[in-house]
């Protein structure tokens, strides 16, 4: 493997990991941080950028499955570098009822803090987060850029998560 190619890998932050707080816009008015929702699951999709159409797909999919999400008690995000302005457009098109949080400035900063900004092209890689109630990893995963990685991940996580509540 060339040295080029061990760089542009990303190694997301493993689970038992506690997640990095952060605080961003997810309006021009509006700030989330992670720590407001401790006490339940929050699933944290970083994504390469808006309208681009593997993210559009990925987003939109997420959408249509945010019932399922729900069931688990989860608190669903995205996140990219993009600024709050096309987040709004974007979610506005594509009808998305979930907020998308803009790592915009400093750029790509909470992407870094999760092991998954692409210095080369200044973007986040899609990398998928389920925390849990205590804000520790439990699952992570990073897909190929042009690759939706879809939700079983996600769903697998979160079914994982209620077992452990149970027993």
């Amino acid at each position: 493997m060339t040295e080029a190619a061990v760089e542009h890998r990303a190694t997301p932050l493993a689970p038992g990991t506690e997640a990095p707080d952060f605080e961003l816009a997810c309006t021009p008015d509006q700030k989330v941080a992670l720590s407001e929702f401790r006490g339940r699951p929050v699933i944290l999709a970083f994504y390469p950028e808006d309208w681009s159409p593997v993210c559009s797909d990925q987003m939109g999919l997420y959408q249509e499955l945010l019932p399922e999400f729900q069931k688990f008690g989860a608190e669903l995000f995205g996140i990219s570098v993009d600024g709050i302005w096309s987040h709004l457009a974007f979610a506005k098109d594509r009808n998305l009822h979930f907020p998308l949080l803009a790592d915009f400035e400093p750029k790509g900063e909470i992407a870094r803090a999760y092991g998954v900004y692409r210095t080369q092209d200044g973007t986040s890689e899609r990398a998928l987060y389920v925390i849990d109630a205590d804000g520790v990893i439990q699952w992570s995963y990073v897909s190929p850029v042009g690759v939706n990685p879809g939700a079983d991940g996600i769903l697998r996580a979160l079914e994982s998560l209620g077992k452990a509540d149970a027993s």
